[in-house]
């Protein structure tokens, strides 16, 4: 079970009303375009609410500080691959099915990423706080238990993998390869990616050495 966010990055004041979720809507759609413009540190809560068109008390009505913002920006990348993987992973018909839908995941990531800087901005940012760092370990966590349990059925009662650790790591690297492929020439990313899925395939399920 993940711990609860500290207040400082989840909403202070969740919109319940139409008009409300919309103002929140159009904070979020501007701090992602000044993010993928000038990063998380140069974003300014004074320009965002100017640029929104929003009073800044409004602002702070929803959000307590930029790491809020910044929080709800990864979770909206994070449930979109969330349920990507849930939806791929839905099928599982054996475990070399599972690497390769692992890998197939890897692709769909970087194609639907790479042309989106503000999530590459969000992502960045995490660097900067630890809070905001932690949430996206949450995420990468909750990846890994998606791809665990899709393969619990299959695995044979013998095996001595420390599934539970090495998912969660796989997860971690996963994240980490695609942004820094992202971050990459285009040709390269693609030659970097393909060369990590074949590490993945050799190695994700491997048994320990005795």
């Amino acid at each position: 079970m993940n711990p609860e966010k500290p207040d400082r990055i989840t909403f202070r004041k969740r919109p319940q009303q139409e008009r409300s979720i919309q103002r929140v809507d159009a904070i979020l759609s501007v701090a992602a375009a000044l993010i993928a413009e000038k990063g998380v540190s140069a974003m300014k809560m004074t320009e965002l609410a100017a640029v929104a068109g929003i009073p800044i008390g409004s602002v702070y009505q929803y959000f307590p500080d930029k790491a809020a913002i910044v929080g709800a920006l990864l979770d909206r990348h994070s449930r979109r691959i969330q349920q990507k993987v849930e939806e791929a992973f839905s099928t599982v018909t054996s475990l070399n099915d599972a690497i390769e839908l692992a890998c197939g995941m890897i692709d769909w990531y970087y194609s639907e990423f790479r042309s989106d800087p503000a999530y590459l901005g969000v992502w960045l940012g995490t660097d900067i706080d630890r809070d905001i760092l932690q949430l996206n370990i949450q995420h990468s966590n909750r990846v890994a238990e998606i791809f665990l349990a899709s393969i619990q059925s299959f695995l044979p009662a013998e095996s001595r993998i420390d599934l539970k650790a090495r998912t969660q790591l796989f997860s971690h690297l996963i994240g980490a390869s695609v942004r820094f492929a992202i971050m990459s020439d285009d040709d390269m990313a693609r030659r970097m990616l393909h060369e990590w899925k074949q590490v993945i395939r050799v190695t994700l399920l491997a048994e320990p050495a005795p």
